[in-house]
């Protein structure tokens, strides 16, 4: 037996060092959040993907009193573009949460977004960037497919 480590790259960006597309997808996660349906949690989630041809889809998270049904933003926002733009190409996906008229700091994808996102990114044939928005910086992971380690992509179905 041999223990092992797993590191993930990523960057902390302060918001004096964020590109303008940062700023366009923070303003439409923010509005994504006024959308949201979250009257049990009050934890209101936007998600704000780019496409590669500049367009942005907007996700919010729906809640639903007995829970299971509910759908993560991430989630919304990235089957909204297997629907809406089939054979498009997610380019970023930045996630903004707010509760109580409140930014809530850099929050992380739940494992089920993690694989839809994984799954995305194998669909299109290359993975996108992932930003976890706070309200003074960024946690940037460079590809998607970081955020789940030892993923089941579906190889091992056998055709």
């Amino acid at each position: 037996m041999s223990d092992k480590e797993l590191l993930i790259p990523y960057t902390r960006l302060p918001r004096s060092e964020w590109p303008e597309v940062y700023g366009r997808l923070e303003e439409a996660a923010v509005e994504a959040t006024r959308r949201s349906y979250a009257p049990y949690s009050h934890f209101h989630v936007g998600a704000a993907a780019l496409l590669e041809d500049g367009e942005i889809v907007l996700g919010c998270n729906q809640e639903n009193a007995s829970f299971s049904p509910t759908l993560c933003a991430e989630r919304t926002a990235l089957y909204a573009i297997g629907a809406h733009h089939p054979g498009a190409v997610v380019e970023r996906l930045m996630i903004v949460a707010e509760t109580e008229g409140k930014r809530v700091e850099a929050i992380s994808p739940c494992g089920v977004c993690r694989q839809v996102m994984m799954e995305t990114a194998k669909r299109q044939g290359k993975p996108f960037e992932v930003i976890l928005c706070g309200s003074d910086e960024a946690i940037v992971i460079s590809d998607c497919r970081l955020l789940l380690p030892f993923a089941f992509d579906g190889s091992d179905i056998p055709s």
